[in-house]
């Protein structure tokens, strides 16, 4: 299985960005995987923002919730985490993560950074 992610970049503060996972290797329409949305800001613990359970429910952390969202694109076989109302705060490398169990996680894309001035 592999996670490539993109979608990252700069932007001001009440601006919105659109981050993508794509998965290889896995149908995200099997079902049987956790997937998750991972940051961390420089200097800063990993913290988990999302989590999408293996039934299709989502959840976020309180921080984002409200401001983030997660869909899905069976076809192409990615998913998405849009972000909105974003804030300095929110400034942090962005991650994309699967498996079959919480912890630990077995697949990690290579993230992609998000800046918000």
């Amino acid at each position: 299985v592999q996670l490539v992610e993109s979608g990252g970049g700069s932007v001001q503060a009440g601006g919105s960005l659109k981050l993508s996972c794509a998965a290889s290797g896995y149908n995200l329409n099997s079902g049987g995987y956790y997937m998750g949305w991972f940051r961390q800001a420089l200097g800063m613990s990993r913290e988990r923002i999302a989590l999408v359970d293996r039934d299709g429910t989502t959840s976020f952390t309180d921080s984002v919730k409200g401001r983030f969202t997660i869909t899905k694109d069976y076809d192409w076989n990615i998913w998405y985490l849009q972000m909105n109302n974003l804030k300095p705060e929110d400034s942090a490398t962005y991650y994309c993560a699967a498996g079959p169990r919480l912890e630990p996680w077995a697949y990690w894309g290579q993230g992609t950074q998000v800046t918000v001035s």
